[in-house]
């Protein structure tokens, strides 16, 4: 089927990119299979992870549909564009019905980006994950795919302005090897494992960044464990709690 939306917008992306001069680190895009269906999963940390997620795929001639919230299907402009490129609408009261088109989607042999934490993490580190991934992967037969992004939080992030005129950014992107989501397993078990693999690729792509904060005021968006002044996991909490 022709992809008249989707592959226009991945070259206006690339264009962009090229603008603001982003420095893009990928390692590990073998590791997602060149046909068939699988569950992409990665942590969230800002509003355009889904973009750089699915750059992970281009080498391997894939395009990914992720699961939105189904309040961006209702914006004007970005509405028609996911719509136009299969993403998958998500309504919180209704998602037996995203799930069902989720596995129609993997059946199908399509690639489906799922952000297991559900939320933007403003601690920049990782919250629990839900095991709708792992279960979706079991009905479907298909493998999880773990992947993890670092440094997008300083382009658009919950909480902080966009600033898209911040040029030279580096963007840090790893994705793991398969991991099996065997029916006869429990998806909890799974989705631990697969936890466990996306902080291990996130710890490597924050290794891997090449730049530090510049100084005191450039710290917020590095977590409070490695001494940037982001909220600790326990401060966003009490926060959503009032």
């Amino acid at each position: 089927m022709a992809e008249l939306v989707y592959r226009p917008v991945v070259g206006f992306a690339r264009t962009l990119f090229k603008v603001w001069d982003l420095k893009i680190d990928c390692q590990g895009s073998e590791n997602i299979p060149r046909s068939g269906g699988a569950v992409l999963v990665s942590n969230h940390i800002s509003y355009l992870d889904f973009v750089f997620d699915g750059l992970a795929a281009l080498p391997q001639k894939r395009l990914v549909r992720f699961m939105a919230k189904e309040s961006v299907f209702r914006h004007r402009v970005s509405g028609p564009l996911m719509r136009g490129m299969k993403h998958i609408p998500v309504d919180r009261k209704q998602g037996e019905t995203a799930y069902a088109h989720a596995l129609d989607s993997l059946r199908s042999g399509e690639i489906v980006g799922v952000f297991p934490e559900a939320t933007i993490s403003q601690s920049f580190t990782l919250k629990s994950f839900k095991s709708g991934a792992a279960r979706m992967a079991q009905e479907a037969g298909v493998p999880l795919i773990p992947m993890a992004v670092w440094g997008t939080q300083r382009l658009w992030t919950k909480g902080h302005p966009r600033n898209f005129k911040r040029s030279h950014i580096p963007i840090t992107i790893r994705v793991g090897e398969a991991i099996e989501a065997s029916r006869d397993k429990y998806a909890g078990a799974i989705t631990r494992q697969l936890r466990e693999r996306v902080q291990e690729l996130l710890e490597a792509a924050q290794r891997a960044y090449p730049v530090r904060p510049k100084g005191p005021e450039d710290t917020w968006w590095m977590p409070a464990h490695l001494g940037g002044t982001a909220p600790t996991p326990e401060q966003v909490r009490a926060a959503e709690a009032h």
